[in-house]
């Protein structure tokens, strides 16, 4: 309904309601770089000095802004998961080195190792396959045949427990009848 309204204002020459917004539309490819680089919604709001509420409004009403943020942000994060694999399972990459021989500089070609990562590795499996490497393993208890577990007849009270058990229930019911005596201790 609120299409309709402003398509009929704009008919009429008329403008909406309201403050104007303060999108442009080259605000979509900032937003991309931005997220690019790893920039989450409130930092958006901070650089385009807006609220977080206006850069989700901005999300519904412009598709361009929309999808920009969603290219930014899948950019970067296949990037992260790509260097947390790399980092998992060790790399390599070309290198120079600077040495000096007889004091005149001369730059060596090598190859830097980076061996492979147990916390990368870790950190990938739990999230990848949790039902492999979950810390929590989940451990359910049953009786015979998956079957409930039989709990008559295990505790059996020695006869100082039941003496015990027989003088609390003694003094609940004469709590409960309002029968209470004290014998003088602790009584205020």
């Amino acid at each position: 309904m609120a299409g309709r309204k402003k398509a009929k204002q704009v008919k009429r020459g008329k403008r909406p309601a309201g403050r104007p917004s303060r999108y442009r539309e080259e605000f979509a490819e900032q937003a991309r770089k931005l997220c690019r680089l790893g920039a989450t919604d409130k930092e958006l709001a901070e650089f385009f000095e807006v609220d977080v509420a206006t850069v989700n409004r901005w999300k519904h009403q412009h598709a361009q802004f929309r999808e920009s943020l969603k290219d930014g942000k899948s950019a970067a994060d296949a990037e992260v998961a790509d260097r947390l694999y790399q980092r998992a399972l060790g790399f390599s990459h070309a290198d120079t080195k600077i040495l000096q021989n007889d004091g005149v500089p001369v730059i060596v070609p090598t190859v830097k190792h980076y061996p492979p990562d147990v916390v990368a590795c870790i950190f990938w499996l739990k999230n990848r396959r949790p039902d492999l490497w979950r810390d929590k393993v989940g451990m359910e208890h049953s009786g015979p045949n998956g079957g409930p577990i039989q709990t008559e007849d295990v505790f059996r009270p020695s006869p100082e427990d039941e003496e015990v058990i027989r003088r609390i229930s003694e003094a609940r019911e004469r709590v409960k009848g309002g029968d209470h005596q004290g014998n003088g201790e602790g009584d205020a």
